[in-house]
């Protein structure tokens, strides 16, 4: 493989320009609501009851977060010069919202991914201003593996970190990361419980209590139960029950230390997705088939589907002010999740008979789909040490802000292989499962019978481990102007295990005797992140900035998978991220309404391209995002609750090209699937007395699935786009006393029928949820 390395871009002009009419059309507003300019102190972070997150001025703003609760973010998010959006827990609560996934609706331009053609992904997989966020989900700072549905019960706020953030969390992190803070105990003795009745048989109950057991000491335990049905989707259900017990000691003195767990237990009936015949961008040559009517609620899988999921999390933390603004946090955590998933993916229809100018259309009550039985049975472990200082000190006359530490864990996978065919393996006889039978399009029958694949033995592991030191340090140059550093510093080790079935060495092709055949490739190197950036305070709310910061993602890191050859070979160089950020945030209105803008361009080097001549493979394409966001967040007055956000995205590939191995047709790929230009998000709320009133929209502009070059026109091209939507969401609650509170919420009030993601294949979707509607009685104790 040759390698070239590609010239570095700096932001454009009209870019700058842009940022600079944006900042100066918010001063105005800022300078009306802006405080006396005297010296405010500086926002700490209470340690004693992290992570519950302070209003500096002594007033809770329910939307509204000050600070991370992450120790390597020192400063305010008000001078903190990267994009963070905080979800907390209130917000949640008036959305109704009970998954990562409804929560993440909070922010613009987060998308829903599916698997590949005939193969369904389910769980948590995320796309961020043009990135996969696949490994770049933490649990209070720590990766979250495994592609599994979270679920919100035990969450006191979610940190959305945008842009690449290498130096905060390592590998990866090209579109930024998602932080989970978890609640824990508190001095304050708070008991509250909920019960969710709604449409399509939801039922839901969770209980969060917090217990004081003495004067510096306190335990907390949430619970969670639900047994749902799927708004729109027949047969598919979410069902499970978690537990989280927290204790704490040393509250409010200078060393605490939190023992917290987390288990969850999933017993779901996984949806292999809705067809997309009928849709918008459907295409097939017969006409008669382009005008066919949609199938939206039909279950196409088996009675026998099943998704069981184990996952379980334990820590430990400690933490130690040693005075002169100095405390030492050691966590140490092992995280296990376990996944066994059966289920029923869907491929093409069937409605002609014959072929050719002989084809004629079947009717429609005969038409079909074809079917794809799958299995995955994955293990994923962490065991993880994190050990960090915070401390602040004056060198040279300028305060410095400082956060180190060091971070060391190991990560393993574990794939189950799995066969439908009938074979001898190491003298192991398998039969055939039954051939999965197509499903009738319009009445499918659940009840079909059709095998599970089977267990061969051919099982593929990786474990990948991390060494890791780091440092950040802000300096107050002067008291408006703040620099701030740094730098990551890591060590990997990538080992993997791949496991195929082939036939024993003098059997006959055919036969089907055969043997396991292992390949074990190991990779082992240094990478470096880093990231720079500049606050300056234009008044005592306001700030504007300007960052840098790269990512780098080793070959194999994404997926525990080295190969001989390819961007995942141990010859491949790293891809690198880099991010180039200006932006400004306000604090208005008394310091409830937090207001920022950003503008920012993101470029991703050293990805694999083809030479049209050669056929050589080379490192030489990248792909570049760039875009504004906007976002308002807190209280408009003392009984208005506004989180609101916006942003507009230009994508584009650069040098990505392929070529035909058969045919020599060289495709060119200059787009970025799933990545719309333009997506907002809006939810309100307002109290007269006992009675709040809420809502929200959320628009989500088209995204691309043909990306490629091609003399096809894009009508008669397979759903070359999902398309744009915009759906309206409603909340009433009314406090019936001090202790039971009742809250309605209704989901996508219109009823309007959408699409939230489509596979690669354009051939399945998952539809967004039409209306529907969850009524929770909330006791307050």
């Amino acid at each position: 493989m040759s390698l070239i390395k590609s010239r570095k871009h700096k932001l454009a002009p009209h870019a700058l320009a842009a940022l600079a009419a944006l900042s100066a059309a918010s001063l105005p507003l800022a300078a009306q609501t802006a405080t006396a300019a005297t010296p405010a102190a500086d926002a700490k972070k209470d340690d004693a009851a992290l992570p519950a997150v302070k209003v500096r001025a002594g007033k809770e703003v329910p939307f509204k977060a000050d600070v991370s609760a992450s120790s390597k973010i020192t400063q305010t998010l008000l001078e903190t010069p990267k994009t963070i959006q905080v979800v907390k827990k209130e917000t949640l609560q008036e959305q109704g919202a009970v998954s990562l996934m409804e929560a993440l609706q909070n922010t613009p331009g987060i998308t829903m991914q599916l698997g590949e053609n005939g193969n369904t992904s389910a769980g948590d997989t995320f796309q961020m201003r043009g990135f996969s966020l696949q490994t770049s989900t933490f649990v209070d700072g720590v990766r979250d593996l495994g592609a599994i549905t979270r679920d919100v019960f035990n969450l006191e706020q979610i940190e959305i970190v945008k842009g690449p953030a290498g130096a905060d969390t390592g590998r990866g992190a090209s579109a930024g990361y998602l932080n989970l803070i978890s609640k824990l105990p508190q001095l304050d003795a708070i008991t509250d419980a909920t019960l969710t009745l709604g449409t399509d048989s939801r039922k839901r109950a969770t209980v969060d209590g917090n217990f004081r057991l003495g004067e510096s000491s306190a335990a907390r335990l949430n619970v969670m139960a639900q047994d749902n049905g799927v708004p729109g989707r027949d047969v598919v259900k979410k069902k499970g029950w978690a537990i989280a017990p927290s204790i704490a000691f040393g509250l409010g003195t200078p060393t605490r230390l939190y023992l917290f767990s987390q288990h969850v237990r999933q017993d779901n009936t996984p949806d292999g997705g809705a067809s997309t015949v009928g849709f918008p961008g459907f295409y097939n040559a017969t006409a008669a088939v382009r005008a066919a009517p949609r199938a939206t609620h039909q279950y196409y899988g088996s009675n026998n589907d099943y998704e069981k999921v184990d996952a379980d999390m334990v820590t430990a933390k400690l933490e130690m002010d040693l005075g002169g603004d100095t405390t030492v946090r050691n966590l140490s955590r092992y995280g296990r999740t376990h996944m066994d998933r059966v289920l029923t993916g869907i491929l093409s229809i069937g409605a002609t008979t014959g072929s050719g100018a002989s084809a004629t259309v079947l009717p429609m009550e005969q038409w079909t789909i074809s079917r794809l039985r799958q299995r995955i049975d994955q293990t994923n472990e962490i065991l993880a040490n994190q050990t960090s200082l915070n401390t602040s000190f004056t060198l040279a006359g300028m305060k410095h802000d400082l956060a180190t530490g060091i971070e060391l864990s190991a990560e393993e996978q574990r794939t189950l292989g799995t066969g439908t065919a009938k074979q001898t393996i190491n003298g192991v006889a398998f039969e055939a499962i039954p051939t999965t039978p197509p499903a009738n399009l319009y009445n499918p029958n659940a009840n079909d019978a059709m095998g599970t694949p089977y267990l061969t033995g051919a099982n593929s592991e990786g474990r990948t481990t991390t060494q890791a030191f780091y440092v950040f340090d802000t300096v107050s140059v002067t008291d408006a102007l703040k620099l701030n550093a740094g730098l990551r510093h890591e060590h990997f080790t990538i080992s993997t295990l791949s496991a195929s079935v082939g036939l024993i060495p003098g059997q006959a092709t055919g036969s089907n005797v055969n043997t396991i055949n292992r390949n074990a490739l190991r990779h082992s190197d240094w990478i470096t992140s880093w990231n720079l950036g500049a606050t300056y305070k234009l008044a005592d709310n306001g700030t504007v900035y300007g960052a840098v910061a790269n990512s780098m993602t080793p070959p194999g890191s994404a997926n525990f998978s080295l190969s001989t050859s390819g961007i995942n070979s141990g010859a491949a160089e790293p891809q690198e991220t880099s991010n180039y950020e200006l932006g400004t945030k306000w604090e208005l209105l008394d310091k409830r309404l937090n207001v920022s803008a950003a503008l920012y361009r993101t470029e991703n080097d050293k990805q694999v391209t083809q030479d049209p001549i050669t056929r050589e493979s080379l490192q030489e394409g990248k792909t570049r995002v760039e875009g504004i966001e906007l976002a308002a967040v807190g209280q408009l007055t003392n009984f208005w609750q506004i989180s609101a956000g916006l942003q507009t995205m230009k994508t584009k590939q650069i040098n990505q090209q392929s070529v035909s191995s058969s045919s020599g047709v060289v495709t060119v790929t200059d787009g970025v699937r799933w990545s719309p230009e333009f997506s907002a998000t809006l939810w309100t709320s307002y109290q007269w007395g006992d009675l709040t009133l809420g809502g929200g929209a959320r628009h989500m502009g088209k995204l691309k699935r043909q990306i490629s070059s091609t003399t096809t026109p894009l009508d008669q091209i397979l759903m070359p786009n999902v398309p744009a939507y915009t759906v309206v969401d409603l909340m009433a609650s009314y406090r019936l006393s001090k202790q039971v509170n009742l809250q309605l919420n209704v989901a996508n009030i219109a009823d309007k029928v959408y699409l939230q993601a489509l596979n690669s294949g354009g051939a399945r979707l998952y539809l967004g949820t039409p209306r529907s509607a969850t009524l929770t009685a909330r006791f307050s104790f």
